[in-house]
């Protein structure tokens, strides 16, 4: 098994969410995000990952206050829901809005000790802070690694697009190569792979189906 995520970048990204998290509360903005209307429209990606499988179980990995599972229980999802975060104070939050029951479980890590049917990342590769470019891009196939362990039947994430104009750009964010991301996920986790860069956001999502035997 490849090296887990390197600890202090880990405690770099709980410290950063943690404190966004304290001065906006549980709101799009308390997990870095701009707003409502984006953070549904983010949401509804990975719905492309889990169409017609309404009582499949779900990892969250970076869930922060759990926004996706009440999106998916909205959108009549009733499999079992697991969600993962670095933050301590995000679980905490999580587990205060939404309970805790045989079916909807908050725990703290970068990478679950579970494996359920799908796993999902949200914005979680976005703020790279003052890390180098070189070094979060490895963290970030460390973490893809982490999701397609932890999905048994795929995985989905998003990331920030290079496609976005290079003005808009920040320093302290890292960008993907569209590209260069589906061909990497091609080589490494099988041909059925899809991108998506189509729902107005400046990022896309990749969705990844694992090739099951029949059962």
């Amino acid at each position: 098994m490849s090296a887990g995520p390197d600890p202090s970048i880990v405690s770099a990204v709980a410290a950063y969410y943690s404190s966004k998290l304290a001065l906006h509360g549980p709101i799009p903005q308390g997990v870095d995000w701009n707003g409502n209307a984006s953070h549904e429209l983010r949401h509804r990606q990975f719905l492309r990952l889990l169409e017609g499988s309404p009582d499949a179980s779900i990892l969250d990995i970076g869930c922060g206050y759990g926004d996706f599972m009440r999106f998916l229980r909205e959108a009549g999802h009733r499999g079992p829901f697991i969600g993962y975060d670095v933050a301590p104070d995000m679980i905490k939050e999580a587990t205060r809005l939404h309970g805790e029951s045989a079916d909807c479980r908050w725990r703290v890590g970068a990478e679950p000790t579970e494996i359920a049917d799908f796993a999902v990342a949200s914005g979680i590769f976005n703020v790279k802070g003052e890390v180098s470019t070189e070094t979060w891009a490895r963290y970030v196939r460390q973490i893809i690694d982490i999701l397609s362990r932890a999905g048994r039947r795929g995985f989905a994430f998003n990331v920030l697009s290079l496609s976005s104009d290079p003005e808009r750009r920040s320093g302290t964010l890292y960008y993907a190569d569209a590209a260069e991301m589906l061909s990497y996920c091609l080589r490494r986790y099988g041909r059925s792979v899809a991108l998506l860069q189509d729902y107005g956001l400046y990022e896309f999502t990749v969705v990844v189906r694992h090739n099951t035997a029949a059962g």
